[in-house]
């Protein structure tokens, strides 16, 4: 690697470590700063893994942290980031500029256990002893508006800023309609060719429901690759915008005239270290080891969504009939589903759609909440209940959580997920959350309203998610 950085005649390498929001912290190094990282390591603050989505210490700090019980992040010291060669690009818009992803370590040489990309890794070995491999397809869903003035004036400052003024960037409530996907070529043409640039190119880009929603799908990647592809996508994206003069999004529910929500649908199957599709069958859709999976991914529904849709604004996306799950059920082919199954008989193709996530999920903690929820029910041989074949929204059993906060609840109290990802990250996690949470509703009391079920509730709710969300993600 250091001798590609001199080949390539960089300037500049982005160090990147990627927090517990899934959002790139990064520093910024000389090309001879970078080599000597790429061969020792590179000290990095632990104060990104003691922030809420609001830049908002939610830990002791300072001070020891009875709750999370790591004596090693007192005092916000230095974690080391270790540089991973695989991961590693350079960026067409920036001027000689490489980027790499970094896991992070205490300084013992112990892993840092709440890294989720070192997490993920860990997840993926356990199955690679089981003989098997993790693929997975990305398909997202992400708004861009125009950003109507670029000066950032002292109003427009905060903590966090309110949204900055903005227009749509294309019309909406045409699906898939070619016109208005050309009238987007603005916004389109340099996402695909910076895309293509860095290796990831699209596999097919589309016209979604709403004003400026775009959907971009990539042919599946194995493993930790897939995860960090979606780092990749949502910094290019937002970077490549931001220069054009536009504004990316990837929070679900933006609260904008006529918007539309967002998802994240992670595609996965599992494969033979030969490559053979274990969720394929010949004469029945999916096979029993993806029937078991689709158990798994039932039986931890509940907890899994608080990976899967991490934020207070990503549950206003769950509504009937909306393209976006409301019940904890499966079906094939069916897209009000939760778990929807893609294939058919025969087909080598088949896999799992976990249809849960919202875009600005962290893709490490999504992909191995998943997995070792899937995994769990292929170890246990669960049966699933019988697929929804008609209507996945009737009924009121099996609901998905309706707020972060009953998905927290139930990440707490998930005796599976404490085994699988450690107490003391699961307790850090649900500790994150609650202080958002609570950020949130002090935010609604500070405003004088009458209660979020009120108009003046829903409104500094609103601004609240706004700010909170809409241009950090």
């Amino acid at each position: 690697m250091v001798g590609r950085v001199r080949e390539l005649g960089l300037r500049t390498v982005r160090m990147v470590v990627v927090d517990q929001h899934g959002v790139p912290r990064t520093k910024f190094l000389s090309a001879p700063a970078a080599e000597a990282a790429l061969v020792r390591g590179l000290n990095f603050s632990s104060a990104i893994y003691q922030l809420d989505s609001g830049n908002t210490v939610f830990t002791g700090g300072f001070v020891a942290d009875a709750d999370l019980d790591m004596p090693e992040m007192t005092g916000f010291p230095d974690v080391v980031a270790v540089p991973d060669p695989s991961s590693f690009r350079v960026l067409p818009w920036a001027d000689r500029t490489g980027w790499i992803l970094c896991d992070t370590y205490f300084p013992s040489g112990l892993p840092n256990p709440l890294c989720g990309r070192g997490l993920l890794r860990r997840q993926l070995e356990v199955l690679g002893h089981e003989g098997l491999r993790y693929v997975a397809g990305l398909e997202v869903e992400f708004l861009v508006v125009r950003r109507d003035v670029q000066r950032i004036a002292l109003d427009d400052l905060g903590h966090p800023p309110p949204v900055p003024a903005v227009s749509a960037s294309a019309h909406g409530y045409q699906f898939l309609s070619e016109t208005r996907l050309d009238s987007a070529h603005a916004v389109l043409d340099p996402l695909r060719d910076a895309l293509w640039e860095v290796g990831l190119a699209p596999r097919t880009m589309e016209d979604e429901w709403g004003p400026g929603q775009f959907e971009f799908t990539f042919s599946p990647m194995e493993g930790l690759a897939a995860a960090d592809a979606m780092v990749l996508l949502r910094s290019t994206v937002k970077q490549v915008c931001a220069r054009h003069g536009f504004v990316a999004s990837f929070m679900s529910a933006p609260h904008l005239p006529h918007s539309f929500p967002s998802g994240w649908h992670l595609h996965c199957s599992l494969t033979t270290h030969e490559g053979a599709n274990v969720f394929a069958d010949e004469h029945r859709t999916p096979s029993r080891n993806g029937l078991h999976y689709i158990a798994g991914q039932l039986r931890h529904a509940a907890a899994l969504t608080a990976f899967a849709t991490p934020t207070a604004n990503g549950y206003g996306r769950y509504r009937p009939y909306s393209f976006a799950p409301w019940r904890i059920g499966w079906s094939v082919d069916n897209r009000g589903s939760a778990i929807r199954v893609v294939g058919g008989p025969g087909d080598t193709g088949t896999h799992v759609e976990n249809r849960l996530g919202e875009p600005c999920a962290n893709p490490y903690l999504y992909m191995a909440a998943d997995l070792a929820a899937g995994r769990d029910g292929m170890t246990r041989a669960v049966q699933p209940p019988p697929a929804e074949t008609s209507d996945p929204y009737a009924g009121e059993s099996r609901l998905l959580p309706r707020t972060l906060a009953e998905a927290v609840s139930a990440l707490e109290e998930s005796d599976f997920y404490r085994g699988e990802f450690g107490d003391r990250f699961v307790s850090y996690y649900v500790k994150m959350r609650r202080c958002e949470i609570a950020r949130r509703q002090e935010a609604i009391r500070a405003a004088g309203a009458g209660g979020e079920g009120s108009a003046g509730g829903k409104a500094a709710a609103e601004d609240w998610e706004m700010r909170e969300y809409f241009e950090f993600f």
